[in-house]
C-alpha cells in the first residue's frame, strides 16, 4: 500500500536521489543517455518546487519511492509538472494511484496539462491510459498532453 503526502524540505535530498534513479532508467525507454529534466537530481530544485507548487512524496512502507509536482497555472487549470517512481517500484501501479490521487485531491480542476520527451513511449502510453490526450509539441520538441475534466461541484 502506498502513502501520498506533502513533501517537506527535509525530504529534498532523498527525493533528488529517487528522481535521479527514476530518470536515469529512461535510457531503457529511448532516452539518448543518462539525465533528466532540469533540476531532477538537485535537492535545491526539489525544495524550490515545494515553495512554487504542491510537491507530494510517495512512500511504500515508510520509504520514499517517488514524487510528483502539481503547479497551478490558472483558475481550475493545473499542470502535472513532474512525476517519478524509483526503478524497482515501476510497473506496479504506483503511478496510476498517484494520478488517481490527483483526481480526488483536486476535484474542481477542469484542465490538467503535462509534457514528456518525444522519445519516451512508455510515459506517452501512461499519459494516454490516464485519460490525457496528445495535443502537440512545444518549441523544445516536448510532447504536450491535456486532460479536460468535468468539474464535480461539492454537494450541499
Amino acid at each position: 500500500m502506498i502513502r501520498i503526502s506533502k513533501a517537506r524540505p527535509a525530504d529534498a535530498k532523498l527525493l533528488a536521489q529517487v528522481s535521479e534513479d527514476a530518470f536515469h532508467s529512461d535510457i531503457h525507454y529511448g532516452a539518448p543517455g543518462p539525465g533528466g529534466p532540469p533540476g531532477y537530481d538537485s535537492p535545491a530544485w526539489q525544495t524550490k518546487m515545494m515553495q512554487l507548487g504542491d510537491y507530494y512524496k510517495i512512500e511504500v512502507e515508510g520509504q520514499i519511492v517517488g514524487g510528483f509536482v502539481v503547479l497551478r497555472r490558472k483558475a481550475r487549470e493545473y499542470e502535472l509538472g513532474r512525476i517519478f517512481i524509483a526503478t524497482e517500484y515501476q510497473n506496479q501501479g504506483i503511478g496510476t494511484q498517484a494520478v488517481e490521487f490527483l483526481w480526488q485531491t483536486y476535484p474542481l480542476v477542469k484542465k490538467w496539462t503535462l509534457d514528456t520527451p518525444y522519445w519516451n513511449a512508455r510515459t506517452r502510453h501512461f499519459c494516454k491510459r490516464m485519460g490525457f490526450a496528445e495535443i502537440g509539441k512545444d518549441a523544445q520538441g516536448l510532447i504536450l498532453f491535456e486532460r479536460q475534466i468535468p468539474a464535480v461541484l461539492p454537494s450541499t
